[in-house]
């Protein structure tokens, strides 16, 4: 099982990959997606998103700077504002 894991700028498509998770910087506090996550959108604080290749292994992060996170049944898309 894999998310489809999409992030996004002003400027261009910055990744598009299928992942194990992310940890995303909501607004209101981190919180985790996995592939089947309820759809839900959050507005993002700046913070550092972390990106699981596969279960246990070593996250990749990415610092941004506020944008806003969808999560649907197509997978993650983070539309940020600006990458730190």
């Amino acid at each position: 099982m894999a998310l489809n894991f999409e992030l996004v700028t002003p400027e261009r498509l910055v990744r598009s990959e299928e992942v194990y998770m992310v940890t995303v910087p909501g607004a209101e506090g981190d919180f985790g997606v996995l592939e089947g996550h309820s759809p839900m959108i959050s507005t993002l604080r700046s913070g550092e998103l972390a990106i699981y290749k596969s279960q246990g292994a070593t996250p990749e992060t990415i610092t941004l700077d506020g944008g806003v996170a969808e999560v649907n049944e197509s997978g993650l898309t983070i539309l940020a504002e600006k990458l730190g």
